[in-house]
């Protein structure tokens, strides 16, 4: 397929005019310039981008669920709704996010995960996002800032168990997150960090103690300011030791609810862009409409883009598309358009490791590509070379 008259977001995170040129699902060409024509072949599919922003496709690599099913379901048809719906909007990788639930339930959940991958794999051409992984939120965190975890099923951190969700998943556990203050977090790190990315998640750990996980090989934080202390002139806490630590990449929820775009904004200062990563935290309840829904196997309350739990008010996930997240970090919190992609797509690409074939619009790399008009609005996506979607 040839894409021509698209504006492509280079990897030096600009958008330049020309024209892409897609092959077996691959990006095969890459062409810049305001004149560059391309012939096509017999039969070959031509796309005119009528000037529209052409980038790769996003990457949510923190959600639960959407369109009413959630990852923790743990079957096909949950999986496969997710994944068709998020590539529909241009989300065309992800990895879910498990609940801290029983071991066993998880594993199952995990082993179903691994068999949809295998499907996946054997496709020529998908229409559903490609799971790449899966972000393990619990079961190792603190009962303190659990947040909408279950605090029935939460254990300390155990190599053994890990070992037992790496191999249900078949190795596809990207993420295991911990909370350093409980157990022997320091040795649980040193012994997994080759395997998998240890991240801080649902923790009331002060600055040293999380400083002390990272320098020990913890590289990830799970939403930031989230289920976590609030960072002060005195007690800085994970987000103070998250900017002292140059190799840790850091989840931001930026619906407009779980943060004020002030400290968004702060956080990039602080921070810098290279190491922020949008995600949605959606539920099941995106793309749904207002009501009572289920997360972790508690009652949710739904209302407008706030999600509740039931039993106390704390907030419980986002109903918020990745994308719709992009679009309130420029137009609500005033980051730049090319900060968002790129946060949205390089950067989680890099954080799963999956940046050889993902997150950026190069030769070689997939054909995952999404084209939005000057308003943000979704005029297309391209999966795996084709059409998927069009406006």
């Amino acid at each position: 397929m040839i894409i021509k008259n698209v504006k492509i977001f280079t990897p030096q995170k600009s958008f330049v005019p020309g024209v892409i040129v897609t092959r077996n699902q691959q990006i095969h060409d890459v062409l810049f310039g305001e004149n560059v024509t391309m012939n096509a072949a017999e039969g070959e599919t031509v796309l005119d981008g009528e000037s529209s922003l052409c980038f790769p496709g996003m990457i949510d690599l923190h959600f639960h669920g959407c369109k009413g099913f959630d990852f923790c379901d743990g079957t096909r048809e949950a999986v496969e709704e997710i994944a068709r719906y998020e590539a529909s909007i241009g989300v065309t990788a992800i990895a879910p996010a498990t609940m801290t639930l029983p071991v066993d339930d998880l594993c199952d959940i995990l082993a179903n995960g691994a068999a949809y991958r295998k499907e996946q794999q054997k496709m020529s051409v998908k229409k559903e996002a490609d799971l790449v992984g899966v972000n393990m939120e619990g079961p190792f965190i603190s009962e303190i800032k659990k947040g909408a975890q279950d605090a029935r099923n939460i254990i300390p951190c155990d190599v053994d168990v890990y070992r037992k969700f790496q191999d249900a998943a078949e190795g596809m556990v990207k993420f295991i997150g911990i909370a350093p203050e409980e157990g022997d977090a320091e040795a649980f790190i040193r012994e997994v960090k080759g395997e998998t990315s240890v991240s801080l998640a649902h923790t009331n750990a002060d600055y040293e103690t999380a400083k002390k996980a990272f320098d020990a090989g913890a590289d990830h934080a799970v939403h930031l300011y989230n289920a976590m202390p609030a960072y002060t002139h005195r007690e800085p806490g994970v987000v103070g030791a998250v900017a002292d630590s140059a190799h840790v990449m850091a989840e931001l929820i930026c619906d407009g609810v779980h943060i004020h775009p002030a400290a968004v904004r702060t956080t990039f200062k602080m921070m810098g862009e290279d190491r922020m990563i949008l995600i949605s935290d959606s539920m099941r309840a995106a793309g749904m409409p207002d009501g009572r829904y289920t997360l972790g196997g508690q009652d949710v309350d739904v209302k407008g883009n706030r999600a509740t739990m039931v039993l106390d008010g704390a907030l419980a996930g986002s109903v918020t598309t990745l994308p719709d997240c992009v679009r309130t970090v420029v137009k609500e919190m005033g980051l730049p358009l090319e900060t968002a992609i790129a946060c949205a797509t390089i950067n989680p690409a890099r954080s799963l490791k999956i940046d050889d074939k993902y997150g950026s619009v190069e030769q070689g790399k997939k054909a995952d590509l999404v084209l939005w008009d000057e308003n943000l609005e979704l005029k297309c996506v391209v999966k795996d070379g084709e059409i998927l979607t069009k406006f």
